[in-house]
């Protein structure tokens, strides 16, 4: 599970297993894992947090997402 971002409590991953679907990044806090797809940003899975949670993650992939982008394709075209 390559760490491809982190931001205060958050790391933004995805696993290894992924290459099949679009690009998208899981980001963990504790027991929670939320999944954004992309290109464009947008919510897939809220993995247990609040409404107030997701909209500050949403905000974090968004200002992160050239930098998530360039990690997957890193990644996956290697």
């Amino acid at each position: 599970m390559p760490t491809a971002f982190r931001s205060g409590p958050y790391r933004c991953f995805f696993y290894s297993a992924d290459a099949a679907e679009p690009p998208h990044v899981h980001v963990e806090r504790d027991e929670r894992i939320a999944k954004f797809w992309l290109s464009p940003v947008r919510l897939q899975d809220s993995g247990g947090f609040s409404r107030t949670e997701l909209v500050r993650l949403e905000g974090i992939v968004n200002e992160n997402v050239e930098v998530l982008l360039r990690s997957w394709n890193e990644f996956f075209s290697s």
